[in-house]
């Protein structure tokens, strides 16, 4: 569950819907609801999940805006807040300059409410995620300088998390990565000027978020309406038929942090077997042969190759006499190449998938490439780029975790830090002005003749 103005657990069209407004479910809030002895305001909410809602709320003590997260009552939601807010603490405390590009956790506390005791966290407003970024960008892929840019954010969080902490996130994905900001300033409640509503608004009843949500249903229906409509134009080649245009995005701040520690895990207290989301997960994983800092990396690679192309490295899919895990597998290999041997033989479970040989057991013809290649035919790299590109990607999607770089080797990769051929920079230090011209360097000082 991430703290975005346009996240939720699950696609925008949908809401938690009432069910969960209950005893041991969600505790109901209202614009106007103070919490934590009145220092904190909420002013509309930012997106659900599995466990909470979160809110944008009003500080009045720090007098800024902030994220809300408010648990469920039932004793297993409540552990978990436990657990988390357990995480967020150490984050926070071991990065007291705030500069890591990980969430910062601000305060917590409980709420009483008719539902139950409620685990409240206070976490640092943030804009939209990566996942919204690419939706915005119309699955298009970025240009692989703003992709550089988030990489680097994203790696020197993981740094932070895995060596400075010891901890494993366990659920990279683009949905976990929030911007700075958000993409649409007038969702910003600072960059937009928002006044802050500091009593319940006159005419709001009682049953505000019952209302919030039917309202929200006849909005959606609207929508899906409007987009049947646009569809059948589309078809009949209407209005609206024609490729849409590329949306620019420049001026958009894509300095981002890593949220959501909900699945967090100390590397030397795991908790869980399966870990990730199903696109993003880790051999090692789905074979259960045991995980690590290294299995953050893989998720990091596939959330790289999702904002260069614009889609998903693996969509692995159950069939006909085989599993979504043997087809996530066959996938892997068909992009990277047959795993070794010792690593396909080496989980708890690599008897359900794998022959003694190392090849899938119902999985037979597998069709083989290469990254760079389809880097080129689908996705319209240019051979440079693609095989640059690939040159950092696959040394992450190692199928042995130990040969996996570190986040900070990441960082001192050469493609990670590559400036355009046509770039110029122009810039003076000490009197001495400095003008980069590609790959030339030109020195001229300052007064000179």
């Amino acid at each position: 569950m991430s703290c975005s103005p346009s996240s939720s657990s699950a696609s925008e069209d949908e809401d938690e819907g009432m069910d969960s407004y209950r005893k041991g479910g969600y505790h109901a809030v209202r614009i106007g609801d103070s919490f934590s002895g009145g220092r904190y305001i909420a002013q509309r909410k930012l997106g659900w999940g599995e466990f909470s809602t979160v809110w944008l709320a009003y500080d009045t003590r720090s007098s800024g805006f902030v994220a809300l997260k408010i648990q469920k009552s039932a004793p297993q939601f409540a552990q978990a807040a436990l657990h988390e807010i357990e995480i967020l603490s150490a984050i926070a405390d071991g990065d007291p300059s705030n500069s890591k590009y990980v969430v910062r956790l601000i305060d917590h506390f409980k709420h009483t409410g008719p539902n139950g005791q409620h685990l409240c966290m206070v976490l640092e407003f943030l804009g939209d995620s990566l996942l919204h970024l690419v939706k915005y960008n119309r699955y298009k892929g970025l240009e692989l300088n703003k992709v550089r840019e988030i990489c680097k954010c994203i790696l020197t969080g993981l740094d932070y998390l895995h060596k400075e902490l010891g901890l494993i996130h366990t659920d990279l994905k683009l949905e976990n990565v929030l911007l700075l900001s958000t993409i649409n300033a007038t969702k910003d409640p600072i960059r937009s000027g928002t006044a802050p509503i500091l009593e319940r608004p006159e005419g709001i009843p009682n049953g505000g978020t019952t209302m919030n949500i039917i309202e929200k249903k006849l909005k959606q229906r609207a929508r899906r309406a409007a987009a049947r409509i646009s569809n059948r134009r589309a078809s009949m080649g209407g209005v609206g038929g024609g490729p849409k245009a590329n949306r620019s995005l420049d001026g958009i701040d894509l300095r981002c942090k890593v949220v959501d520690f909900g699945n967090a895990c100390w590397a030397d207290k795991q908790f869980a077997q399966e870990i990730q989301t199903r696109q993003y997960r880790a051999p090692e994983v789905i074979l259960q042969s045991g995980y690590s800092f290294s299995a953050d990396m893989w998720s990091f690679a596939c959330i790289v190759f999702e904002l260069a192309t614009g889609e998903m490295m693996f969509t692995p899919k159950g069939g006909q006499g085989f599993s979504e895990d043997e087809d996530h597998l066959a996938m892997m290999m068909e992009l990277l190449g047959k795993m070794p041997r010792k690593i396909a033989n080496g989980g708890a479970r690599s008897k359900d998938y794998f022959d003694k040989y190392g090849d899938l057991k119902r999985i037979r013809r597998l069709k083989h490439g290469s990254l760079e290649k389809l880097l080129i035919d689908k996705f319209r790299f240019s051979e440079i780029d693609s095989h640059e590109f690939a040159k950092f990607l696959c040394p992450l999607l190692d199928f042995d975790p130990e040969n996996r770089p570190t986040a900070q080797q990441c960082l001192q990769h050469p493609w990670l830090n590559v400036k355009s051929l046509n770039q110029t920079e122009v810039k003076s230090e000490s009197g001495v002005e400095k003008v980069n011209v590609g790959m030339g360097n030109l020195h001229m000082k300052g007064g000179g003749k």
